[in-house]
């Protein structure tokens, strides 16, 4: 076996045209095709990608402990300003980091539903004016 990349995450959401108003103005993504299911979710896409890279899952009750190990979801992103501004226009509290050995910026904040998410923007990416 060999992995290739990775697929998707799935988060599960209390309110799903809420998750999908966050994941599609903050990050971009837009909703696609997704197969008829049993479950009310949404498939996000990136892009002109034709896999989805984050899949809703609705209507279905929250744990009441978090269901494995999984910290958060990383994505590569680009225009770390217009990411920060995005989320001051929208009052989400935000930490971004420099990893000094890459000088890579890693900026994090929460979903509606508490998932973590991070957005790794390249070493070559200005300062951004906070």
């Amino acid at each position: 076996m060999t992995i290739e990349g990775m697929n998707h995450f799935t988060v599960i959401s209390s309110d799903l045209e809420k998750s999908k108003a966050f994941y599609s103005e903050i990050l971009g993504l837009h909703a696609g095709y997704r197969p008829p299911m049993d479950s009310t979710g949404a498939w996000l896409y990136a892009g002109d990608q034709k896999h989805s890279i984050l899949h809703i899952m609705a209507e279905r009750p929250m744990p009441e402990q978090a269901p494995g190990v999984i910290d958060h979801m990383a994505f590569t992103a680009s225009n770390l300003q217009s990411a920060i501004d995005t989320l001051k226009q929208h009052n989400i509290a935000y930490k971004l980091n420099r990893m000094q050995e890459l000088g890579v910026w890693q900026l994090f904040f929460y979903d509606p539903d508490g998932a973590k998410i991070e957005l790794d923007f390249a070493a070559e990416e200005p300062a951004p004016v906070e």
